[in-house]
Order: C-alpha cells, then structure tokens, then sequence
C-alpha cells in the first residue's frame, strides 16, 4: 500500500499543481492533506477549490482554523517583531479575499484522521494524520526533539506512525519503544511543505509512505518512508507575493526556501 501525504501549501497554486503532476508517478492507493491550505500567497480559493475538487481526506491547519473563524489570529509563533508585523499582513489579506463557501469549508475540517491498517502478518497499526502534533494544531515537533518526548506523545496518542507538518522541514524518526516482551518501533513523519519549504530547499516536498502485508512494529525498517522533492515555478508564486499587498519577504523566502 502506498499512500501520498501532503501538507502547508500556504496559497500556493503553481506548488499545489506541480505536486499533483508528480505524486502521479508513485501511483499511491490513497492520498491526504495534512493542513495549511492558505495564507502567504494570493491564491487561498483556488487551492481549498482544487483540493475539494480532489475529494481528497483534509484536516485543518492552524492557519485554515483562523482564517475559518475570520480571526486575526493564526497561530503562528513568529519569533520578531518584523515577523509579527508580517504576519498580521498576510492573515488580513487573506481574509478579505477568502469567500463565504471556501471559509465553511475550512471551518469544518476536522482536527485530526486516524487510519487503522489491518496487517496480514501480526498486529494492526495505527497511523495518525495531525496536523502540528496530537496535541495541540500549532506544536511545533522539531528533528531534534528529545526522543523520550517525542515517544511519549506518539503513546499518549496511541499512534504507531505519527504523521504531521507545521514546521515545513521533512523528516523520519524511528523511535525504539521496546517492551520487556518484544521489540517495538513507532515512527514520527514530519511531510515538509508543498507550498512553502523551510529547509533551504525551494522545491515544493511531499511524503509517499509504503506499507505491505509484511509491515510490522518489530522491524524499523518494514515501513518505508519517500521524501520526494519537485520542481515548480518559483518565480510565479513570488512574483505573486510582489505583485500583491503581502510583504515582499515571502517572496524572497520562496526563492530561498526558508
């Protein structure tokens, strides 16, 4: 089984379809969005309108909850005053240009999915779709977390495989969750970004996570996880930052990936 996770597209058209074009080539059996589906770019209506076009299983980001309320707050944990001053640019704009339809919609995603994958060969497992951490949607789960942290809120959220965003930089961690009695791993998956990478690399990201009837707990390495990276036209989305009231700063950060 092969299933395709995208997330933080953050109203970026030119991203959202180049990703289309190339998960295609995984060919996956099923397809979901973890979140962030507006702000930072012009084109909120158009990527919720494709996204539900899709059909495809989507849950709320911190800034689709905001922008669903009408609120001024997104959530976002800027770090200067710069960024602040930024920010409250961009949630305004956005609200004035989201419409009534596409604001319901992100109003009702819900907070979470949770997918049970019945395994030929031992015990189920649980995949969590999430998107800041089970815990709070704006959680930032960083690679360098401390794994008994870490490890703590994939249990408390009875998650074998934990799968999330929000900080726009990929990765996989195998955490040993070992018994007396067995081995046992669980998996924490940050997805990247579609729309608005934030690990120095400006192509667009997404996760394609494969599974199959010999997938168990017990081996780390029985679950296999593809970052995949694509090519898209940059310079349109920035472009589109410049061209619009938002600060010219996404638009260098576009180009730069940060």
């Amino acid at each position: 089984m092969k299933i395709a996770l995208f997330s933080d597209i953050h109203a970026n058209l030119p991203a959202l379809e180049a990703f289309f074009e190339d998960v295609e080539k995984y060919q996956p059996d099923q397809i979901f969005c973890l979140g962030d589906l507006v702000g930072y770019n012009i084109w909120p209506n158009e990527v919720i309108r494709e996204i539900r076009r899709r059909g495809i299983p989507t849950i709320a980001g911190n800034y689709d909850y905001g922008i669903g309320r009408a609120s001024d707050d997104c959530g976002c944990a800027y770090k200067t005053e710069a960024e602040k001053a930024n920010g409250a640019v961009s949630i305004s704009f956005t609200n004035q240009i989201v419409q009534p339809d596409e604001r319901q919609y992100l109003r009702e995603l819900p907070k979470h999915i949770r997918v049970e994958l019945e395994m030929q060969e031992g015990e189920p497992i649980s995949l969590l779709l999430v998107h800041g951490s089970p815990r709070k949607i704006n959680e930032y789960l960083f690679e360098d977390r401390e794994e008994a942290s870490l490890l703590r809120i994939l249990e408390g959220a009875n998650a074998d495989v934990l799968c999330f965003g929000h900080t726009h930089k990929p990765y996989h961690r195998v955490l040993n969750a070992d018994t007396d009695a067995e081995p046992r791993f669980r998996h924490a998956i940050n997805i990247g970004s579609v729309g608005k990478p934030k690990d120095g690399d400006p192509r667009g990201g997404h996760v394609v996570l494969e599974l199959d009837e010999r997938s168990s707990l017990k081996r780390a390495d029985s679950i296999r996880v593809t970052f995949a990276r694509f090519d898209y036209d940059v310079e349109k989305a920035a472009r589109a930052v410049e061209e619009s009231p938002l600060p010219n700063a996404y638009a260098v950060a576009l180009r730069e990936g940060r």
